[in-house]
This record gives structure tokens, sequence and C-alpha cells, in this order.
């Protein structure tokens, strides 16, 4: 869920919001979103789309299918299949569990914020691997018109002032291609 969130800047809302339909072959479609215990239309009518992801994350997603995760309950170990159920209108990210719709923030308190800290990063929350998607296409050289139509953002603005952030080591590089263009 973590691959699928840096590699498309969905919201966490529409991560656990996604069905097997909306996965196309190198394509996301969100028309939908889960928080919390309600389902609910995608945050705007610019959020509604279907964006372009690399293929890596659609082979990431599939494999779902074959993982088994084991959990230890007292003396015993239980084995969950990761994916419960896989029809069209299944959920992607399925609780283990019983295979309804995910609790964000159990994901994030039991797991992202752990691992965060154990890499020295103190703070981490769904938004920063959202605003992450952001300055990494920023730095991939991404246009910002390209990056409003990843992120779903209705105004140019709200990628640049509030998502994509100022990267000093990016600065020698675009001083470089300027140069290149000069000569």
């Amino acid at each position: 869920m973590v691959y699928v969130a840096i590699f498309t800047g969905l919201r966490v809302s529409e991560l656990a919001g996604l069905r097997w339909n909306d996965l196309g072959e190198d394509t996301i479609t969100i028309d939908e979103r889960y928080c919390r215990g309600d389902w609910g239309a995608p945050k705007s009518e610019s959020s509604n789309a279907t964006i372009p992801v690399n293929h890596s994350v659609i082979e990431r997603i599939y494999r779902l299918k074959l993982l088994t995760v084991y959990v230890k309950a007292g003396n015993a170990v239980r084995k969950y299949r990761v994916v419960k159920s896989d029809g069209p209108e299944d959920l992607i990210f399925q609780s283990i569990r019983d295979g309804k719709a995910i609790r964000d923030n159990n994901i994030l308190t039991r797991f992202i914020k752990p691992a965060a800290r154990a890499i020295g990063l103190p703070w981490v929350n769904w938004r920063s691997l959202r605003t992450s998607h952001a300055v990494w296409l920023k730095m991939a050289g991404a246009d910002v018109k390209d990056a409003q139509g990843q992120m779903r953002h209705s105004r140019a603005s709200t990628t640049l002032d509030i998502y994509q952030q100022f990267v000093p080591e990016s600065q020698p590089r675009v001083v470089g291609r300027l140069t290149s263009l000069v000569q």
C-alpha cells in the first residue's frame, strides 16, 4: 500500500477505496474513496480521474494475491491470505482478518510510523507520502501541468504552493541544463 501511495500520489482514502476493476494495464481509475467507515465520491471533480502509472505498480498490486502473512497470536501463529477475494468489485487493500475495508490509522500507527522512526524520520503520515510523490515528479522534470494532472488538483497553484517543495540539490542540475541550451 505504501509503494502504491509513493508511486501514484493517491490519498489514503483513495487507496482504501481501490477495487480490482479500477486497475488498467498502466492506469488506475479513482472513482470512490473510503475513510473511517464512510464511502464517498473522490474529493473533487478533478480527483475523479484515471491516471497513468508505471507498470511495476500494477504488477506489485497483482502480487498481493500471492501473499500470505503470519500473525503471532499468543503461542499460536495464524496464517492469512493478504487478498481474501479478488472479484472486480472487491477491494484491493483488505483487512487481512476478514477482507473488509482497511483502517488507515491502524496501518499508519502499526507499520508506517515505526518503520519511519527506524530509519531516522521522526514524523511521517499519509500526506507525507503524497507530498513526496509531488516533489519527486518535480525532480524528475515533470511540467507543473503534468504534475497537476497526476496529483489530480483542480489548480496548478495547489500543486506548486502546497505539495511541491524546494529541493536545493535540483538547482545545479537545472543550471547545467540551461548552460547546455545556450552553448
